[in-house]
């Protein structure tokens, strides 16, 4: 092994030891991970423990220094967050949301950015630069709004919907910007205007092909890839899907963050998308840490510990402009007070899409490594504090006139007291069609690739994956629904998606289907609010077909049956059960 090698391999070592000290102390502390990467990049880079390099004996063993291998990890963090993006993007999601995400969400973005840009002119950038920051800072960040108002149990809310609605349409607007940042980096001697018609024409088309042929060939890729049996091979499909069409939009001369993008866009529209999601959650996770521990080691700490007012000034603005902005729109189009003032504050801070464009502007030399630094870092604190914020800010509503009634979260693609059921079977299609004739929404899931495309041409709502991933009956919003309903072939599956789903959610309503009377033991002693046995309600159905051919009267012969199924039933429990 070489030197260099055995350096790269060093400072790996270094950056997964820091996380698993740091994370999760930062967990405990309710921050975002985002916040913890960044100080990790603060503290192990130059302006950190790097000052001390050659002062302090092994201290030179706590660093990361590969700048350039850092990068080079730091852009597949790149290309996974905008894939996610585009993941959690849904087209259906969207349409059902479109009132609020095109009417306050537009609202938003525009005011802010015209508003950002106009202080960044002001204060000497360029009107290319201006506008591709200034755009980026009336983002706010998804990952942290969205847990904090998961954990407060306020995501279906009409405060959830609001902020989720805007966040939707700032989603969207990453494609504009990272067409504008393509543009403007990279001039052709034309003017502004002209770069960037040209940019939305050539990305137009090139966005047009890669959709349609999306369309036409990944499911088929997907179906043909989950035939085999082999779980790496989808895994690794999924990340063909991913880099490679971020490398076909460099290689065509727009951005990987672009083709990332539209590579997340078009698998949303797959069943394959929560399982998809839960798998590559740990690979994306760790290449999202070592780009945000990239952009903490471009902090200056000296720059800003030299000028702290500076920097707490420009913080306060942004914090206050955004939040005032959010403020006089939602007074304007009739949104009530306490909404107001909490969705404002709620979505002051910044996003992790910031660090991106300043990246990119700084690679196209459209803003200087100083003004760069600055940005990140005020970003970076308005982030830090979000959760704070919030907290205050909820003591606060509490005192003002309060007349809006919480309204219970909404689950996935706008479905409201569905139903999710685990293996679309025989038997679980039965139920799903009982239930949609009752009206009552549902969430299916089934691990067979052709059966779950062959469903949703004729329109069920199922998704392809295990139900045993606790992320992914998570992302089927389980916790939320009415009931699960198990209803898979396997015995061992079906007692471990059960054991899963009470362990998480105490007080879930649990049906499974057990396959005989050892098995619905189990499935009882595991946490299922009911099992039915299928072998014993197919003989009672016969014995009541019998009872009413000799001429028992169709009441007494319903009854008799009735009473021997109470009878079985109660045989199933464990003898201290009453």
């Amino acid at each position: 092994m070489t030197a260099e090698a055995a350096l790269d391999l060093r400072e790996t070592v270094v950056f997964l030891a820091a996380a698993g000290i740091v994370l999760p102390f930062i967990h405990r502390l309710r921050i975002s991970p985002i916040i913890g990467f960044l100080g990790i990049g603060m503290l192990l880079g130059p302006g950190g423990l790097g000052r001390f390099s050659g002062s302090l004996p092994g201290i030179d063993y706590l660093l990361i220094t590969d700048r350039a291998g850092i990068a080079l990890l730091s852009e597949l963090g790149l290309v996974f967050l905008l894939f996610m993006i585009g993941l959690d993007l849904s087209l259906d999601r969207l349409w059902a949301m479109r009132v609020r995400v095109f009417g306050l969400g537009s609202v938003q973005v525009i005011a802010t950015a015209t508003v950002m840009v106009a202080l960044l002119l002001a204060i000497g950038l360029t009107l290319p630069a201006a506008v591709v920051v200034g755009s980026a800072l009336s983002m706010s960040s998804t990952a942290i709004v969205m847990q904090i108002l998961t954990e407060r149990g306020a995501a279906g809310s009409r405060l959830g919907r609001s902020a989720l609605a805007i966040l939707l349409f700032q989603d969207l607007t990453v494609v504009l910007i990272l067409l504008m940042t393509q543009a403007f980096g990279n001039p052709g001697g034309r003017s502004v205007l002209l770069d960037l018609v040209f940019a939305v024409i050539k990305a137009s088309i090139a966005i047009a092909v890669i959709m349609a042929l999306g369309r036409l060939l990944l499911r088929r890729l997907f179906r043909m890839v989950i035939a085999t049996g082999i779980r790496e091979l989808f895994l690794a499909a999924v990340l063909v899907t991913a880099i490679g069409t971020a490398v076909l939009t460099e290689t065509i001369g727009l951005s990987l963050a672009l083709g990332a993008f539209l590579a997340g866009l078009l698998v949303s529209e797959t069943e394959y998308r929560h399982q998809i999601a839960v798998d590559i959650e740990p690979v994306k996770g760790l290449l999202l840490g070592v780009f945000f521990v990239s952009v903490g080691l471009g902090i200056d700490i000296d720059r800003v510990a030299a000028t702290p007012l500076l920097y707490l000034g420009a913080l306060v603005g942004f914090l206050a402009i955004k939040a005032a902005l959010l403020l006089a729109i939602g007074r304007v189009i009739g949104l009530p007070k306490p909404l107001t003032v909490e969705l404002s504050l709620l979505l002051a801070g910044g996003s992790e899409f910031v660090f991106v464009v300043v990246g990119l502007a700084n690679g196209f030399g459209l803003i200087t490594p100083e003004t760069g630094s600055l940005i990140v870092v005020v970003v970076g604190l308005s982030m830090l504090s979000a959760p704070t914020v919030s907290a205050i800010t909820s003591r606060i509503v509490l005192r003002l006139p309060h007349d809006e009634k919480p309204v219970p979260d909404l689950p996935p693609e706008g479905e409201d007291g569905h139903v999710v059921i685990a293996g679309y079977g025989r038997v679980g299609r039965a139920v799903g069609a009982a239930l949609t004739e009752a009206g009552i929404p549902i969430a299916a899931v089934d691990a067979d690739a052709l059966t779950v495309g062959g469903l949703r041409k004729a329109g069920v709502a199922i998704h392809w994956g295990n139900a045993i991933h606790r992320s992914l009956l998570k992302r089927l919003g389980t916790g939320r629904a009415a009931a699960l309903v198990v209803t898979m072939n396997d015995t061992v599956a079906v007692a471990d998606v059960v054991r899963v789903a009470r362990a998480e959610w105490p007080d879930l309503p649990i049906f499974a289907r057990a396959h005989d009377t050892q098995h619905a033991r189990l499935l009882l002693a595991v946490g299922a609010t009911k099992v039915v046995l299928l072998p014993l309600e197919a003989s009672l159905q016969l014995s009541e077909a019998a009872l009413a051919a000799v001429g028992i009267p169709d009441e007494l012969a319903h009854a008799i049956v009735g009473a021997e199924r109470d009878r079985q039933q109660a045989a199933l429990l464990p003898p201290f059960v009453n």
